[in-house]
């Protein structure tokens, strides 16, 4: 592929883990990653088939923007964050511990 491997390797920020992802992993065989804001949907998909070693059939991306909080008097808000739902071929198995440990 003509994509930088190096970038590949920083697009993945960290799977979410949270009640509705898990809900959707095991519904849709769908697995939810914190992904870089300017990453796109090929991009995404690279990367998460060399990291995981698995293939994907479809990604799709969320635009999350950052609350709004108060620090006393002062308000801020915190930075806006992308989310990829990523969608495996039947019959692939994701295993997040086995890439966490490398």
């Amino acid at each position: 592929m003509g994509m930088n491997q190096e970038r590949l390797m920083q697009v993945i920020l960290a799977p979410i883990v949270s009640e509705k992802s898990t809900l959707i992993a095991e519904k849709n065989q769908q697995v939810a990653f914190r992904v870089v804001t300017d990453a796109n949907k090929t991009e995404i998909k690279a990367a998460v088939e060399l990291l995981f070693n698995v293939k994907v059939a479809a990604v799709a991306t969320i635009n999350a923007k950052g609350k709004t909080k108060r620090f006393g008097r002062t308000s801020g808000r915190r930075k806006d964050w992308k989310k990829a739902y990523v969608s495996l071929v039947p019959g692939q198995e994701f295993d997040l511990t086995a890439a966490s440990a490398e």
